[in-house]
């Protein structure tokens, strides 16, 4: 995959689009450590399982925290969703991302997954990634996550936890464009693939090779 205008970007402003994650089962508060470390050096934020996020706080004040909630099939009851949005924000994250259920959306129960979405937003003060799980959804069932999102007033779209079959396509970062800013999130290993993604209106990138997607910009030198 090549660009034409990724070049474009600043080193620093690409870095900043980027959540370099780490949300595996084994993750080790080292882990989350090293993440850190890494952001910090190559200027991205970072995204970090629940349980750490206090501890990433306190290591690492100046990164931007982001972590999840519901994750990562987003089958919580709404008040457990609630309850780890305030945790998070009490233990000091600066974002959440919060996977939206997927079957209630499937079913048609629109309401519902609006309902949920808006009190997690209406929880804390922090921005909220919405979670739709793209590669479970058909185009309508976008269409629909996007409007119901959107009116929840949530504040970016995501498009896969990285735990479903497939992740974050161009076809489907633009169609989510159409609605709020999009975070492209599965799959994406490598600056080119990062790029082509922001060119399609993705504004954040979510991968576990950040470090790599940083490296890959024509303005690193290393």
């Amino acid at each position: 995959m090549t660009t034409t205008d990724g070049g474009d970007r600043g080193l620093a402003a690409f870095a900043a689009t980027i959540d370099h994650t780490v949300l595996g089962p084994e993750t080790t508060l080292a882990d989350v450590h090293d993440l850190l470390d890494e952001a910090s050096e190559y200027g991205t934020n970072v995204c970090v399982p629940p349980c750490y996020v206090a501890a990433a706080a306190e290591y690492a004040p100046d990164v931007t925290l982001a972590t999840v909630v519901g994750f990562p099939h987003g089958q919580h009851a709404t008040a457990a969703k609630v309850a780890e949005a305030e945790r998070a924000h009490a233990d000091g994250a600066d974002e959440l991302d919060v996977v939206i259920n997927v079957g209630r959306l499937q079913a048609g129960d629109h309401e519902a997954v609006r309902t949920e979405v808006a009190a997690v937003v209406d929880a804390t003060p922090l921005p909220v990634k919405v979670i739709v799980e793209t590669a479970l959804l058909s185009d309508e069932q976008k269409h629909a996550a996007g409007k119901l999102v959107q009116e929840a007033g949530a504040a970016f779209l995501k498009t896969s936890t990285g735990f479903a079959d497939g992740g974050a396509t161009l076809p489907d970062v633009e169609l989510l464009a159409e609605y709020l800013p999009v975070k492209a999130s599965g799959g994406v290993g490598s600056y080119d693939e990062a790029v082509a993604m922001l060119d399609a209106g993705a504004e954040r990138i979510g991968a576990s090779s950040g470090v790599e997607i940083v490296r890959g910009h024509p303005g690193f030198e290393g």
